[in-house]
């Protein structure tokens, strides 16, 4: 079995794409669920936010796993098998080995740098633990690449360089408005993005109020910080009073739609306005920007506004330390990838010489010192024939060729098959892949 990423990314796919494939919780748990029944997958990992949908595998087969993502995707968001396929990604091996740690490293995010993508991946993979959807490898893999994201963000000074998508729409609403202290934030949605939303703005003195469909938790968030929470009713008035309107509720169409935005402005006496959109699918309707006095920001632009960040030369360190992490972990795959062959040949090696010292004792008429001499002296040969080949092949597996060696041990002595698909990888667009598989193919 091998490791297998396919996904959609702001790097992949329009938005329009990315807000297709976006999942909520009942969803991401429903996709999960069909592909851990799928036969040509064994674990699963589902992770979808404002930047991407990816779906983590360790797959039985290659194209058999492609083709169940690809079937089961289209099954439970809004893009078809086809359209899909031209936005789709692949990682496989070594290589998706690199993009989760780049990935948890924030280097792969519309912020680059951004530590959000730790608590995002902690979560997937405490769920997907939860359903018993994940096992050794995924595990393994995971915890290893949130160790690697903590190690970035601790030894490097990328949190000094980066700005999240919260802190950029913020600085935009400070250059408009002046300080935020003087200014009025609306937060629709108390999610984990709309907590964040309101600690930062709350740390800067703004004054800030809460909507959520939930009111008990827009109250809950809005205590801890000293904030005011609101009811959904009342979002009309709350949008008229807002400086700023910061949205990422999660729902499935727009929660501000151009009637209300227009409405508020008349409220406003044309005052201007702000407002910031974090969610996918998105919040406010895309015809607000057009208003006049009112500026619209979405998750498109709020990239193009971070796009200078990642040639900071403390990116360029968090990459360092990703390669290094990367081989690491690579070459000890590989080692234990050659690791049940060697044992193989051992056990089998130790079952020749069992077999052969019990037929000579048979033929021998060797007291007990003897014998346990014989005994020592065979044991200590065939120890030495093999420590050599068997501490030769584990050095040259780490240089990616694990599986190769492991299959010319089993067919030199004739072990039992041990192994599992490896090497350096690749990456690929699915558009680059075969189309649907028949049965014989899906290898």
């Amino acid at each position: 079995m091998s490791l297998l990423i396919a996904g959609v990314s702001h790097q992949s796919a329009p938005l329009p794409v990315l807000e297709a494939v976006a999942l909520d919780a009942e969803r991401r748990l429903l996709l999960e669920k069909a592909l851990h029944a799928a036969a040509n997958i064994d674990e699963v990992l589902v992770l979808s936010t404002c930047n991407r949908t990816e779906v983590y595998v360790e797959a039985v087969t290659f194209h058999g796993a492609i083709s169940d993502i690809t079937d089961a995707v289209a099954a439970t968001t809004a893009v078809t098998r086809e359209g899909l396929r031209d936005h789709l990604y692949v990682h496989y091996e070594d290589r998706a080995v690199e993009h989760v740690f780049t990935l948890a490293a924030g280097l792969d995010s519309m912020a680059v740098g951004e530590a959000q993508i730790l608590g995002q991946l902690r979560a997937a993979l405490g769920d997907a633990q939860n359903n018993g959807h994940v096992g050794p490898a995924l595990n393994v893999l995971f915890q290893q690449a949130l160790r690697v994201g903590k190690r970035v963000h601790t030894e490097t000074e990328i949190d000094a360089v980066s700005h999240s998508l919260v802190e950029t729409g913020l600085l935009v609403g400070s250059d408009t408005f002046g300080p935020l202290s003087e200014t009025r934030i609306l937060i629709l949605g108390a999610g984990g993005m709309g907590a964040l939303v309101a600690t930062t703005a709350t740390r800067q003195g703004a004054e800030v109020t809460i909507v959520n469909r939930t009111e008990e938790r827009a109250a809950r968030l809005a205590s801890r910080l000293g904030a005011a929470a609101r009811p959904m009713d009342e979002v009309a008035k709350c949008l008229a009073e807002a400086d700023i309107v910061i949205s990422s509720t999660g729902a499935l169409a727009p929660v501000v739609t151009l009637a209300q935005a227009a409405d508020a402005q008349i409220a406003r006496a044309g005052r201007p306005q702000l407002y910031v959109d974090l969610a996918l699918p998105h919040d406010v309707a895309y015809e607000v920007g057009s208003l006049t006095g009112v500026q619209r920001l979405g998750l498109a632009e709020l990239g193009t506004l971070l796009a200078g960040a990642s040639t900071a030369p403390a990116v360029e360190a968090a990459r360092s330390i990703v390669s290094s992490e990367v081989s690491e972990f690579v070459t000890a795959r590989a080692g234990d990838v050659v690791g049940p062959t060697v044992a193989a040949l051992r056990e089998q090696a130790a079952a020749v010489v069992s077999a052969e010292l019990t037929r000579l004792h048979r033929r021998t008429d060797l007291d007990e010192s003897d014998r346990a001499e014989v005994d020592r002296a065979v044991h200590r040969i065939v120890e030495k024939l093999l420590h050599t080949p068997t501490r030769r092949v584990r050095e040259l597996a780490g240089g990616g060729a694990g599986v190769s060696f492991a299959a010319a041990l089993s067919e030199l002595f004739d072990l039992p098959a041990s192994v599992r698909p490896g090497g350096p990888g690749l990456t690929a667009a699915a558009a680059d892949l075969p189309d649907r598989l028949t049965p014989e193919e899906r290898t």
